[in-house]
């Protein structure tokens, strides 16, 4: 794995997520939003996670919390489906504690309630991505 890889997946989701945005529009639920854009994800070929569990390790001791992520494509990208209004600072702050937890080098936080997907997804990285080389 290396970041042009991580990357050109990344790419891939948000095409997809734009794919799913423009045949359904907004004003649905995030899960049917997940649903669509696992299905795409796929068709593409990729390794795609729904709903499953977060692990959390406190302690030393494996806490069973019910703590799960919308999305994991090819186990290196956290996808965070929304369909709101306006993002908040908290929103990005639970990719990123995905992205700890999990131990994958990039997310994504996508809101569908948006008139233009591109503008409004927030790629983000973190030191697993800048310690990956980049080709």
């Amino acid at each position: 794995m290396n970041k042009k890889y991580v990357t050109g997946v990344s790419y891939d989701i948000v095409g997809c997520a734009i794919k799913v945005h423009k045949s359904l529009g907004v004003g649905l639920l995030e899960s049917v939003y997940q649903e669509c854009l696992r299905y795409e994800l796929i068709q593409k070929g990729y390794s795609v996670r729904r709903q499953q569990k977060v692990p959390l390790i406190y302690d030393g001791k494996d806490l069973e919390i019910d703590l799960r992520f919308d999305l994991l494509v090819n186990e290196c990208v956290v996808v965070e489906i929304k369909a709101i209004e306006n993002l908040l600072p908290v929103h990005e702050a639970q990719v990123y504690t995905y992205m700890k937890l999990l131990e994958v080098p990039q997310g994504l936080l996508i809101n569908f309630f948006s008139k233009n997907i591109s503008n409004t997804t927030r790629p983000l990285v973190n030191e697993y991505f800048k310690a990956l080389p980049d080709e």
